[in-house]
């Protein structure tokens, strides 16, 4: 009798044994962003982002009984790469989602991966109007940044402020991102300030080693002021050489740059070398300095510098952090795990971040978000650039 039992517990504990593992299993979350290269400037910190909000989250009970786990993977800036990964987290690693990427390259090749194996893809910070134009969109692609229409006319609004400028060059990558912010940027110009001529417009290609014949050929034509839109390494290497050559003399410092150069991690990559008196922005300004800081982001902050160990904190840690809270929110709000419920969730959807709520569009997928913008300064208090008084632009965010 008691070994008849026994065999009987045995064999009921052995048949829940599937359901009991599956409960536990962890929600695997595919990561391509660049871990090295010119681009981990604001790879890694997007990264260390992410990783923070697996932790918070973990702690808290993880997503629907279940943890998250982050699969880092280093797609290293570049498009095949980027592709390569992404398809081996899918096969092999059975990733459930994908959160990542970078550049405008690298995000349009992995959503097409997203779509083809139609799982979830959230991009934290690549830009280019074709991740989710009416031609590309599909039900699996999510993005957490602004675009670069968006960005591209909030440059030239900016610089339209200079009334004494009538003539502007352009200095941008040679790729959709770099093309896609310049045209926006140029058409806003247009309608804001007639009176002024574009005289020069130079095309380096991304990860471009040398910038000297780009500046010389550019500082020939004289202009009275510049939008730039280098980022991460690209801009450490142009603006160390730029200023060598006097190219910021010449135009009095008078250069808007829209590819987030204004963050800490892009001030303190060229320290005493940045160019102070541009005009930079951010998704996260991390120095305030002033009233209109959200109560959330100072506790953001100070959470970031002890989970990372850094002195300050990162201006790009807040995108792999909002990027991860969405799909945690997407996933409770489906119920489930299932790409095809949580794209249906995401949709529409609305969650808090440290610098204010964030809402996916349900035509597009993203949340045309604004970002900071201001004057970089020089401080005492700081060994690097700050922004000054960052102001929150566009100043409506009723689109989100």
């Amino acid at each position: 009798m008691h070994l008849r039992h026994w065999f009987g517990m045995l064999s009921a504990v052995a048949a829940s044994l599937p359901f009991a593992a599956n409960a536990a299993d962890s929600i695997k979350v595919g990561f391509p962003i660049p871990l090295s290269g010119f681009a981990s400037v604001y790879g890694v910190p997007i990264e260390k982002g992410a990783e923070m909000a697996v932790q918070e989250i973990n702690a808290q009970g993880g997503v629907l009984g279940r943890k998250l786990e982050l699969l880092e993977r280093d797609s290293k800036a570049n498009a095949d790469e980027a592709v390569r990964v992404s398809r081996e987290l899918i096969i092999k690693d059975n990733v459930d989602f994908l959160v990542g990427t970078l550049t405008s390259a690298e995000a349009p090749a992995v959503s097409t991966v997203a779509k083809e194996n139609k799982i979830v893809f959230i991009a934290p910070a690549s830009e280019t109007m074709m991740l989710t134009d009416a031609e590309h969109i599909h039900p699996y692609i999510f993005r957490v940044a602004t675009n670069t229409e968006i960005e591209g006319s909030t440059g030239a609004a900016e610089l339209a402020k200079w009334k004494d400028v009538k003539t502007v060059a352009t200095i941008s990558p040679d790729y959709s991102y770099g093309r896609d912010v310049e045209a926006a940027f140029v058409a806003t110009l247009k309608k804001l300030r007639p009176d002024i001529t574009i005289v020069d417009q130079q095309w380096p290609k991304l990860g471009e080693p040398d910038f000297t014949a780009f500046i010389t050929a550019q500082m020939a034509k004289k202009p009275d002021a510049i939008h730039c839109s280098l980022f991460a390494g690209d801009f450490v290497t142009f603006a160390k050489e730029a200023a060598g050559l006097g190219y910021f003399k010449a135009i009095d410092n008078r250069l808007v740059d829209g590819a987030d150069v204004g963050t800490t991690d892009e001030a303190q990559a060229l320290g005493k070398d940045y160019p102070y008196g541009i005009i930079g922005n951010g998704y996260d300004p991390v120095i305030w300095g002033g009233a209109n800081e959200p109560t959330a982001h100072k506790k953001f902050i100070e959470d970031l510098k002890k989970f990372t160990g850094a002195k300050y904190a990162s201006g790009w840690s807040v995108m792999g952090y909002e990027s991860i809270y969405a799909l945690a929110e997407g996933i409770k709000k489906a119920g489930d795990t299932k790409s095809d419920d949580v794209s249906t969730a995401l949709a529409g959807m609305t969650w808090d971040t440290p610098v204010g709520k964030r809402t996916f569009t349900v035509k597009s997928h993203e949340t045309l978000s604004p970002q900071y913008w201001g004057t970089m300064v020089q401080d005492p208090n700081y060994p690097f650039a700050i922004m000054k008084d960052p102001q929150l632009l566009p100043a409506s965010t009723a689109t989100n």
